[in-house]
């Protein structure tokens, strides 16, 4: 061997938690935080989208097309008259001018942009940093998965508008609830992806003995969020934050009057817009108290500064989460306040998953090196 050449040792490739993994450029650590970021995006303007009611102004899905918008006066009729014939229109905004459609347009049109950016600004990269080999062999199942997610949520996002095209002014609220739910998927497997590649092998952040339960708590944390964005969808979805708008009181008394209006008794809690109001209500305290008590446990001296410090960050978002919630609910959901909302929950959620992944087991060093002869 010349002197130019020198043997080093390098892992296995590996995708599994906890497992070596050969170091990965850093523009694949920033492609895939910034897919991550595209998906928080998305998700803040489809909220802005919802609360305007601009989800069924385009009554056609074109995803090829649907990126150049009307760019005559004619154009812009056509697309109009396309919308006159809506559920939404007949029954909802009957008399609305071309240029009040225009708004809300926008909002719809730019939503659809963002997500074809998505894609191609997942695609694209993919296959170049996979014609470089830059990629681990075991992590391109992942992100082939991660892509067809994202196709899926392209179809459930039309099925969702499809459902307030028919005889109905709005969208059905279980398919805007599957819709979210898919993007905040995306974007928590996406965060958690660039999180491993960024530092594949966990160290030990907390005491030995109170890591396990640590862990179970984070992840305790983690499904109760879920399970309240799932309930904020419907409450958006039904508009039911706008049925009663005092707090901690609803209507007069601590569970709205009309609780079990419904029969069976169980569809309340789906359907009936108080009682909705009231589950996500109940759901967003008990989240904010599990997430509050992790965040104080987390702030143990025996635990690491780089986790204490996220405890801190913990503890005030879920307070200002909740805060949000509040206002939005009293001032009777105003575009501004609900989106912030909604952003400050998905920024909630990476946290969660961001506490999750450092609360990983510490990396066992039982691993085979493989020699590369390194020019």
């Amino acid at each position: 061997m010349s002197q130019s050449q020198s043997v080093r040792a390098a892992p296995d490739l590996h995708i599994l938690p906890g497992t070596p993994l050969a170091p990965v450029p850093a523009a694949v650590r920033y492609w895939l935080f910034g897919i991550a970021g595209l998906c928080f995006a998305i998700a803040v303007v489809g909220a802005i989208t919802r609360l305007t009611e601009s989800g069924l102004s385009m009554v056609e899905w074109k995803p090829l097309l649907q990126d150049i918008p009307p760019l005559t006066d004619a154009q812009w009729q056509v697309v109009f008259g396309k919308y006159q014939l809506s559920p939404q229109y007949l029954q909802v905004t009957h008399g609305m001018s071309l240029a009040e459609f225009q708004g809300i347009f926008w909002w719809e049109w730019t939503h659809r942009l963002i997500a074809q950016l998505i894609g191609v600004a997942f695609a694209v990269p993919f296959v170049y940093f996979l014609i470089r080999r830059q990629l681990p062999k075991r992590l391109i199942p992942y992100l082939v998965g991660l892509f067809v997610l994202g196709g899926l949520q392209g179809l459930l996002g039309w099925a969702m508008v499809a459902s307030g095209l028919v005889d109905r002014p709005s969208v059905s609220h279980y398919r805007l609830a599957a819709h979210l739910s898919m993007d905040l998927t995306i974007y928590a497997l996406t965060l958690w992806t660039a999180f491993f590649v960024t530092r594949p092998r966990s160290t030990a952040l907390t005491p030995a003995e109170h890591q396990p339960i640590l862990q179970k708590h984070a992840a305790l944390g983690l499904a109760a969020l879920a399970i309240t964005m799932v309930w904020g969808a419907f409450t958006a979805g039904l508009r039911a934050g706008l049925v009663y708008n005092t707090f901690p009181m609803m209507g007069g008394s601590f569970a709205p009057p009309d609780v079990l209006a419904l029969h069976p008794w169980w569809s309340n809690f789906l359907e009936n817009h108080g009682a909705v109001q009231f589950t996500h209500r109940m759901l967003a305290m008990t989240t904010g108290l599990i997430l509050i008590a992790l965040a104080l446990r987390l702030r143990a001296p025996a635990v690491a500064p780089e986790l204490r410090k996220l405890a801190t960050l913990l503890f005030v978002i879920v307070l200002l989460q909740i805060g949000l919630g509040i206002e939005t609910v009293i001032n009777q959901v105003p575009v501004w306040l609900g989106a912030l909302h909604q952003a400050n929950a998905i920024f909630l959620l990476g946290i969660v998953v961001r506490t999750l992944f450092l609360l990983r087991a510490p990396t066992a060093a039982k691993f085979k090196p493989r020699l590369v002869v390194a020019a």
